[in-house]
């Protein structure tokens, strides 16, 4: 993948001021607690959820007033219900605003960034001390916001979504009604990146020159058929997610010299044992990853704010690389416009195996939408973590490389004429 000079252009607007004075503000809100106050009071004091849904909601209007009214700022609001981290049927809001596409068929197409705006302290059900939520996850929300801010002022083929989700300490809440609603309206969801602790917390063992990138291997939302197919094929490590994984590796080796901040990929769905907003979408069937820094500081995750024998607790600004942060976000702009600006993924791709023979055989049809101009047949090695070799063979729907099925995995990208790339399609087996 080669830089895109419009697109390496539109990151050097990313700020890290910026980034700090959305973090910091939203910090100003004491709380943001899914369950503390949103009544009118608590937004005119500017204290709590509500306070910080209503500025966030502001923010994209301001930046849909700077470029002529590009983005619809919408909320997707909704009830949940009573649960173990809800104690009463509860509002909870989802904020987004759409970048709507520029080209017909692909403006129906959409990737998708993400970070959660609520907060908490050490104790779940406390609604009035502070809950500061700088990292965990102003850090995220502000991404999501400076792309919005950054790439609203540029057009592309396809659909870009900026959101930022209310519920995810409760129990991911926001993000699964809003992966929920994506499936039941039957949104063309290609990608989402899920930006969740990326403050680059100042620990002395942080690496700020990394983020993790996490992706699930065997998809969530696969059928018990498509799990035994999955494992007699060998695909384990070929999820719709993990081809989402790769392609930011690509973008940041691609840009690396725009962004500054390499991705780190990490073969698992979440950190060990832990979980984020990103499974929301994946068990909905959809491509995402997770963003987070490098080397987590508990002390500074969901703990009141405090100092205890010399050591200071609590999630606030100071602790926050607001330069690495605006790096991350400089990679997931990046990947944004670089999907946004690429053909849709060829469709129906098959590897056939009539035949018992050395040679391997793909056939794909056109890729949807009308910007291909050629295919590549990428592939590796079964035990390589990513696409090692590419070959272009041209604007076609059949190709046979002399290769080996038994010991290489391949797939299938298409190619517009700037050469923008698709995610790549890992072909399915025709007999």
């Amino acid at each position: 993948m080669a830089a895109d000079s419009r697109i390496s252009a539109a990151l050097q607007q990313v700020s890290a001021e910026h980034i700090r004075a959305n973090i910091e503000k939203l910090v100003s809100f004491g709380t943001r607690s899914t369950i503390s106050p949103q009544d009118s009071a608590a937004v005119v004091a500017r204290h709590g959820i509500g306070a910080a849904r209503e500025w966030i909601k502001s923010e994209f209007e301001r930046y849909a007033k700077d470029c002529g009214g590009c983005l619809e700022v919408k909320v997707d609001n909704f009830t949940e219900p009573a649960a173990d981290r809800i104690p009463a049927p509860t509002d909870i809001t989802n904020v987004y605003a759409v970048l709507k596409g520029s080209d017909g068929d692909n403006a129906k197409r959409i990737v998708l960034v993400t970070g959660h705006y609520d907060s908490r302290n050490s104790d779940i059900g406390d609604v009035k001390g502070d809950a500061p939520g700088a990292n965990d996850d102003g850090s995220g929300t502000a991404v999501s916001l400076e792309c919005a801010r950054v790439l609203s002022k540029m057009k592309f083929p396809a659909t870009i979504i900026f959101l930022t989700v209310a519920g995810e300490e409760q129990g991911l809440n926001g993000s699964h009604h809003f992966a929920q609603m994506s499936k039941e309206q039957g949104w063309k969801l290609e990608a989402v990146l899920n930006n969740d602790i990326v403050g680059g917390d100042k620990s002395a063992e942080q690496d700020h020159s990394v983020v993790r990138v996490f992706s699930e291997g065997l998809p969530a939302a696969a059928t018990e058929q498509e799990i035994r197919r999955i494992r007699g094929l060998g695909g384990e490590n070929d999820s719709a997610s993990r081809q989402l994984a790769r392609y930011v590796a690509d973008v940041g080796r691609a840009y690396k010299n725009d962004a500054g901040v390499k991705p780190m990929l990490v073969f698992r769905l979440d950190r060990y044992l832990r979980g984020g907003d990103h499974s929301s979408f994946n068990q909905q069937g959809f491509a995402a990853v997770r963003f987070t820094e490098f080397r987590e500081d508990f002390h500074h995750q969901h703990q009141n704010v405090r100092t205890e024998n010399g050591i200071e607790y609590g999630d606030l600004p100071k602790f926050v690389d607001y330069d690495y942060v605006a790096r991350v976000a400089r990679l997931n702009a990046a990947t944004l416009a670089s999907l946004a600006s690429a053909p849709a993924p060829p469709a129906n791709v098959r590897l056939l195996t009539k035949d018992l023979e050395n040679d391997s055989t793909l056939t794909w049809e056109s890729s949807p939408g009308s910007l291909a101009s050629s295919y590549e047949i990428v592939w590796r090695g079964t035990t390589s973590p990513e696409w090692e070799h590419a070959e272009n063979v041209g604007n076609v729907q059949r190709a046979t490389l002399k290769l080996s099925k038994d010991n290489v995995i391949f797939a299938v990208r298409a190619v517009d004429a700037q050469g923008h790339r698709s995610l790549p399609v890992v072909p399915l087996p025709e007999r």
